[in-house]
């Protein structure tokens, strides 16, 4: 039999060595326990891996509704705040400079023009929500006619209508559709933010 090499990424010493059996994998009995003990760790972290999807699985269909929109109302609205930092764009109904560097997400909101509350079926609708300075969307009640002019600037008269007459019907909201937006918007939030901070790392001289 030809030699065979102990192989490092086993647990081995990587030394070359004339094997005694076909299936040989060790050149000392030193080396097969190395090589046993890597196994069995790589054995072990694999079913750690495999139980844990396994739990969130479990956990993942025993969600309720109202928890699944609230994870996908919680990826939207990080969204719709990426979005607008991307493009730069200032509060929509006040017209100042949106703070982002106020903690997490900054001093600012993803607003509604036509709340969650009153208008469930447009929660999701990208032509509704906009970043926000807090102050506005918390403590001035959303600004609403400030929120209608501000809108009308950035997407149209045409758009902000649609909105006003959209189809009211209450919305029925299932765990597969409200998982699929959540991840859609979880990706396209995600994409957005990675963007950002390679920028950012740009601009500073950093590596992201």
């Amino acid at each position: 039999m030809s030699l065979k090499t102990c192989s490092k990424t086993k647990g081995g010493c990587g030394e070359k060595f004339q094997p005694l059996r076909p299936m040989q994998e060790a050149c000392s009995f030193q080396c097969a326990l190395k090589i046993g003990a890597r196994r069995k760790e790589k054995q072990a972290a694999k079913a750690k891996t495999d139980e844990s999807r396994q739990t969130r699985a479990k956990r993942e269909a025993m969600k309720t509704l109202p928890e699944l929109k609230r994870e996908a109302q919680r990826e939207f609205n990080r969204y719709i705040r990426a979005r607008d930092r991307n493009a730069g764009v200032s509060c929509i109904c006040c017209g100042k400079p949106l703070d982002w560097n106020s903690g997490r997400g900054g001093s600012v909101d993803c607003g509604h023009y036509r709340s969650t509350g009153s208008a469930d079926h447009l929660r999701f609708h990208e032509d509704n929500a906009h970043a926000q300075r807090t102050v506005c969307n918390r403590h001035g009640a959303g600004r609403a006619v400030d929120y209608r002019i501000g809108l009308i600037h950035r997407i149209g008269l045409e758009r902000v209508e649609a909105l006003e007459t959209a189809d009211s019907t209450p919305k029925k909201w299932t765990r597969d559709g409200l998982r699929a937006i959540r991840d859609l918007y979880r990706a396209r939030a995600n994409a957005i933010e990675k963007q950002i901070n390679e920028w950012q790392c740009e601009l500073h001289g950093e590596t992201a």
